[in-house]
């Protein structure tokens, strides 16, 4: 009687395997595997790109995305074009091409033996939602080479013109307001927060590189507190205000006293 799938996986025609570097390859008779294509994964706030040969199964794809995402296939739910996909279909017949982007969402504790887990459906408008949120971290991903390019150069010690840190600072606003339009429920919610937290963080960062920038020798780690309220000695010596004036002892009388 033939043995189940082994670690590795097996299918009817031979054995799969990873290769250093996340590669999955089918091991048939010395031949090498088919057409390998890359595919993005989207998981978290970010995503992951794996390569895979085009005649994969989901299953085999779970098991590549356990180097990247630490997540156990049996707690991988793959999600493409809405739909969540079982570990015996294969990519090429699901549609999946080089390039593809598909949705990895992990699945809660392990259900009891009572309950029974139903396949759940993305709707419409969560896909929507991810794709949305994905444009933006896509648009945020550029701004923030541009804001690690300003870094180095403030760290430099080179001076950057003030209206750089204004551009960007706008540009990554444009992006928290698009953010903040997108409807979002579910993962896709937790998703868009975690971007809006990423903008955010790179508008602090921008603002300390334009103190910094302003002020190119000072430590802002230790900072100190200048107050122009000197203070004034008795005699008026070592400060840079005049003494107040001293009250005579002496009170002079103009009512003149009138003789014979």
């Amino acid at each position: 009687m033939m043995s189940g799938r082994s670690s590795a996986g097996r299918d009817a025609e031979g054995e799969w395997e990873v290769r250093p570097g996340g590669m999955l390859v089918q091991r048939r008779d010395g031949e090498a595997a088919g057409p390998a294509i890359r595919i993005r994964v989207s998981y978290g706030a970010t995503f992951r790109e794996v390569v895979v040969p085009a005649q994969a199964t989901f299953g085999e794809l779970k098991r590549i995305l356990v180097q990247t995402t630490g997540v156990e296939p049996e707690r991988q739910r793959l999600f493409f074009r809405g739909k969540e996909k079982s570990d015996s279909e294969f990519l090429h017949a699901a549609g999946v091409k080089d390039g593809a982007k598909l949705l990895l969402l992990e699945k809660p504790a392990p259900a009891t033996v009572e309950q029974k887990a139903e396949p759940v459906i993305m709707d419409e408008s969560m896909m929507k939602a991810c794709q949305a949120v994905a444009h933006v971290r896509a648009e945020v991903d550029k701004l923030s080479a541009k804001v690690c390019d300003l870094e180095k150069s403030v760290l430099g010690g080179r001076k950057v013109e003030d209206k750089e840190f204004v551009v960007l600072t706008e540009l990554l606003m444009m992006q928290l307001l698009k953010l903040d339009g997108i409807e979002a429920e579910g993962e896709a919610r937790a998703q868009r927060k975690a971007e809006v937290r990423r903008v955010q963080s790179l508008v602090e960062t921008l603002d300390k590189l334009k103190a910094r920038n302003a002020n190119p020798f000072s430590d802002h780690n230790k900072a100190v507190s200048v107050t122009t309220q000197w203070e004034t000695f008795e005699n008026g010596m070592g400060s840079l205000s005049a003494p107040l004036p001293r009250v005579s002892s002496t009170q002079v009388d103009t009512d003149w006293e009138q003789f014979d």
